[in-house]
């Protein structure tokens, strides 16, 4: 700032001195008051201001302004200010418009043609004036006026070199703020040459520049690796004497060596072999450095020294090609997990989780074990001890899987509490994983349930459960060993759990001791009933009757606590329930009618753990889904507990679901394979649709949705399917429409299209109902592939005869459509059930039609639907960046790519109900990327046999006028159109 004599404004200092000297909130109100009013007065009634004088009252305004107080004039007298020649009063206007002026201001193109013509003059000090100010604003409206005029700056021969360096800052500020609104140029390929610029200062704002340029459109920015290799080395082999201005605590450079190597970790390993040589001789350098002896005490030097350390380590890490480096970089780390600095070990144990995910450094990392297992054990801050749970699940492999499994086991007993539930999930998926002896498997898990009962979600037990059943050779003993840990005086209720659903299953496989005979083991388990939770209760009532199958002997005792009046008369409706219905199966029925109905579980099909989806939805940015496998690209494999250890690549796991009842587990095939990992072609494995109100466990049937007709449900068993019966006093809908149905054979029934559009948003619900049938769907799709159950209930108490239904599409190379037919006879109130099969083979327009038909009571009966299958059901959300969601808006800016509605809300203006009903048509949520937080912004991918369909959403609701604005772009002019339409109709 050039220095100004004679200027000292006094009156300004006065009334600063008069401010200070106030005894009393309310004397400083006043004499801020009689200030403001003099300033008025002068600004108002004297013409004969001149520069000096309104520099003063300028600065006064600004100065109340900071002590908390609104200012609501002297805007335009700080504007005049700009087209001062003078540096001090240009200076305070600037400031004045950069702390006053906010971007939706009426001055604000006033203020933007100031900047405009002092970018143009020939000053540096008002070019770098303005610049700040346009940085300090950064609004839209600067981007859009100013983004052609910057980048000229940056580049030009003529510019010195603090107006360059003021000028990559204040060009990154306006490209963080709208890329868009910056025209592309010559100067974007001229931008990368900075990094080769004579001034340290410079680069260092380049490199920042180019950094964001690059995550843009990283392949017009390639050159720039070669540039930061080549500044990068000459940092790092000079002394800190060479750059002594630059030089912080003995290091050279140390902020623009971290950003260089930040930039370099947006690409992989450089392909020209000098380039990658080069980049080699410098990290090893950076590494070598890291042992010298500290020239400086300070802690400064040690932070700047490790930040340049820990960034190259992560660029070694990104790349993953050199064995060398890889494994100095650990040993580095390794001498770093004892050093007296928390931050330090903290940031080694999460570095080498990185590289515990390297098929290089994966053994150099195991030698730490011991040193890591101390660590967790001994160290204060959780945050540490958390980064050693990460670690040690990391470098676990069968080689070590017992040993680590165990001192983690140890630990767990007194372990922080915000850390538990992660340790436990670990330790399941470890010892699941690397299970050699399933015994082994069976006692940790039990040993589990004993330490940290609490903590054990359902997925876990539900985990145990599957392996048990599927595996012959480990049934006895599991059951064995869960009869010893039921004995235990205090046993959690998660171990009832397991213990009721095994010994159920496979309680006569230790029957033949006397220790463990039938009547121990149910008065065992009978001795927790009154301690557990309902749902508990009911899997152990599901287990007594198990038992009447198993050991018919003890029938007559089971039968007993069935009947009893804290069973029958149970005011939880569920237990009250399965105990009449348990009673009336044991007492009423063959053996060989309740041998059928309660055989043992068949084995589930064999799929991937649900426990690794749980771990990744719990911590999302530790288990990453991008492979890792010395390619330099994507993000490092952490947590992966897809093979043998974490260098494997990720899979596709299913969501947690319980242990399925006997009688369902065969009812239908899954032609989408959501319960197994995605295979290369069509996955075919076992799925059904669970009803929501089946308990987890040894459910053997009731309440479930039946495969096939049923007679036995009455009326609420139709309800049952899609969810909870109504509430009291709010009966389902009947739409009395069976005359018209009768009479006209091609027209769709009446509120087809009005219950086609209530799934635009949601999977499963009623499609049709009157007072003879209720229809209703229950889907679930997985790429182009899609799977439709229709339910098809008898709400009479006669017969439907000749019943069809069939499902026609208008053009079969669009969707392809296959079903199963259903029997021709419905009994009254029995269900039927119906599979329709979809393959989505390219963008689809026409929607496939049902038609019903049969006869009740001789007269036929047609209804014809539309079934709710439409191109956005394919779609699933894609998460994507501020930078990426503008860039690719701005690739799909064809007027054909786009459709917008502009539309009356049909209610009020729900945020929540919105944000359910975008998830629901399946986008993702982009937070932060609109400025306006009342709007929303979404993106997803639609997938057709042949190609994908990005989709971008823009929604932006007016509460005032109780209107919409609904924006889409995709690359289809037709599927816009249609996406469009169908999400207008649901705001």
């Amino acid at each position: 700032m050039p220095t100004v004599k004679g200027d000292g404004m006094r009156g300004l200092a006065v009334f600063i001195s008069d401010i200070r000297n106030c005894k009393s909130k309310e004397a400083e109100v006043k004499r801020i008051n009689k200030e403001l009013a003099n300033i008025r007065s002068k600004f108002k009634g004297d013409k004969t201001l001149d520069g000096y004088q309104k520099k003063k009252y300028v600065c006064k305004l600004l100065f109340i302004f900071l002590l908390g107080h609104d200012i609501d004039f002297g805007h335009m007298e700080a504007v005049n200010l700009l087209s001062s020649n003078k540096y001090t009063e240009k200076q305070i206007g600037y400031l004045f418009i950069s702390v006053l002026v906010n971007e939706n201001s009426d001055l604000i193109q006033l203020v933007i043609q100031n900047i405009k013509t002092d970018l143009m003059s020939r000053n540096p000090i008002h070019i770098n004036l303005a610049l700040h100010c346009i940085a300090n604003i950064g609004s839209k409206a600067m981007a859009e006026g100013l983004g052609a005029e910057v980048p000229k700056l940056l580049v030009s021969a003529d510019t010195i070199d603090q107006v360059k360096q003021s000028a990559s800052l204040c060009l990154l500020r306006l490209y963080r703020t709208s890329a868009e609104s910056i025209p592309a140029g010559e100067w974007q390929s001229r931008v990368i040459h900075l990094l080769n610029d004579q001034h340290m200062g410079v680069v260092t704002a380049a490199c920042s520049l180019i950094h964001d340029l690059v995550q843009k459109n990283p392949d017009d920015f390639k050159g720039c690796v070669s540039l930061a290799v080549s500044r990068l080395s000459r940092i790092v082999t000079s002394s800190y004497t060479d750059l002594q201005d630059y030089t912080y605590y003995f290091v050279p450079a140390p902020w623009l060596s971290v950003k260089l190597l930040r930039l370099m970790q947006m690409y992989g390993p450089p392909d020209d072999p000098a380039i990658r040589g080069r980049l080699n001789e410098c990290l090893e350098t950076i590494l070598n450095k890291a042992q010298e002896p500290p020239k400086s005490k300070k802690v400064q030097h040690s932070n700047s020294k490790n930040a340049v350390l820990f960034e190259a380590i992560n660029l070694i890490i990104h790349h993953d090609s050199e064995p060398n480096l890889l494994v100095r970089a650990c040993n580095q780390l390794g001498q770093f997990l004892q050093h007296r600095e928390t931050n330090l070990r903290y940031l080694a144990l999460e570095s080498m989780c990185l590289l515990a995910s390297s098929e290089f450094s994966r053994e150099a990392v195991k030698k730490h074990q011991e040193t890591v297992v101390t660590s967790l054990k001994t160290e204060r801050d959780v945050s540490v001890r958390q980064r050693a749970v990460d670690l040690l699940y990391a470098m676990c492999d069968r080689s070590n899987a017992e040993e680590i499994v165990g001192e983690m086991l140890d630990y767990l007993e007194k372990a922080d509490y915000s850390i538990r539930e992660e340790m436990v999930l670990k330790v399941a998926i470890l010892a699941e994983k690397f299970a050699v002896d399933y015994t082994w498997y069976v006692d940790t898990i039990l040993n589990l349930i004993r330490i940290a009962g609490d903590y054990v979600s359902e997925e876990v037990w539900y985990r145990v459960i599957q392996i048990v059943i599927n595996r012959e050779d480990v049934q006895g003993y599991a059951a064995k060993t869960v009869f010893e840990a039921l004995q235990a005086p205090a046993c959690h209720e998660n171990m009832v759990k397991v213990g009721g659903y095994i010994l159920g299953e496979f309680g006569n496989l230790i029957a033949g001791d006397p220790r463990s005979s039938p009547l121990v083991q149910f008065n065992l388990l009978h001795s927790k009933f009154h301690l557990c939770s309902p749902s508990t209760r009911g899997l152990l009532l599901s287990a007594y009757v198990k038992f009447i199958n198993l050991f018919p002997e003890i029938k007559m005792t089971i039968q007993d606590v069935l009947k009893s009046d804290n069973q029958l008369r149970n005011a939880d409706a569920e237990l009250q329930q399965r105990a009449v219905e348990y009673l009336y199966l044991s007492a009423k029925t063959t053996a060989d009618v309740l041998a059928t109905v309660l055989e043992e579980m068949p084995p589930f099909p064999e799929r991937e753990s649900s426990l690794l989806a749980k771990l990744k939805k719990k911590k999302p940015n530790v288990v990453p889904t991008e492979p890792k496998k010395g390619t330099g690209k994507g993000v490092v494999e952490v947590n992966n507990t897809a093979g043998e250890s974490s260098t494997d690549e990720p899979v596709s796991v299913s969501p947690p679901s319980p242990p399925q009842p006997a009688a369902a587990a065969v009812a239908s095939t899954d032609l989408l394979g959501l319960d197994s990992a995605p295979a290369p072609a069509q996955p075919t494995v076992q799925s059904i649709f669970e009803s929501p109100t089946t308990v987890p466990g040894l459910d053997i049937g009731f309440g479930a949705a039946p495969a096939v007709n049923n007679v036995g449900g009455g009326g609420s068993l139709l309800v049952d399917v899609f969810g909870a019966p109504p509430a009291a006093g709010q009966p389902a809908t009947v739409q009395n429409n069976v005359a018209a149905a009768a009479t006209d054979q091609n027209a769709m029934a009446p509120g087809a299209e009005d219950n086609f559009r209530k799934f635009v948003c949601k999977n499963n619900g009623v499609l049709f109902e009157n007072d003879l049938l209720q229809i209703g769907v229950k889907s679930e799709y997985r790429a182009n592939l899609g799977r439709v159950g229709l339910f098809f209930g008898n709400k009479t108490s006669y017969q439907f005869h000749g019943f069809k239904s069939g499902v026609t599409t208008p053009n079969e190379d669009e969707l392809g459509v296959q079903f199963q037919p259903v029997g021709e006879v419905v009994e009254g109130g029995a269900q039927v059930q119906q599979m329709i099969n979809l393959e989505c083979k390219t963008d689809f327009l026409d929607i496939p039609t049902l038609q019903i038909q049969f006869q009740y009571a001789g007269i036929p009966q047609h209804i014809n639907l539309k079934v709710p299958v439409m191109i956005s059901k394919f779609m699933y959300p894609t998460e994507m960046s501020s930078a990426d969601f503008f860039s690719r808006w701005k690739q799909l800016s064809i007027p054909s790519q786009e459709a917008q509605n502009i539309f009356k809300a049909e209610g009020p203006v729900d945020k929540e109900a919105n944000k359910t009903k975008l998830l629901g048509f399946g986008l993702s949520l982009l937070e932060g990327v609109d400025p306006n937080p009342e709007n929303f912004v979404s993106a997803g991918i639609i997938n057709t046999k042949g190609a994908q369909i990005g989709c971008l959403l823009r929604l932006e609701p007016n509460l005032q006028a109780m209107m919409y604005r609904l924006t889409l772009r995709t690359s289809k002019e037709s599927v816009s159109r249609e996406l469009c339409e169908l999400l207008s109709t649901q705001f």
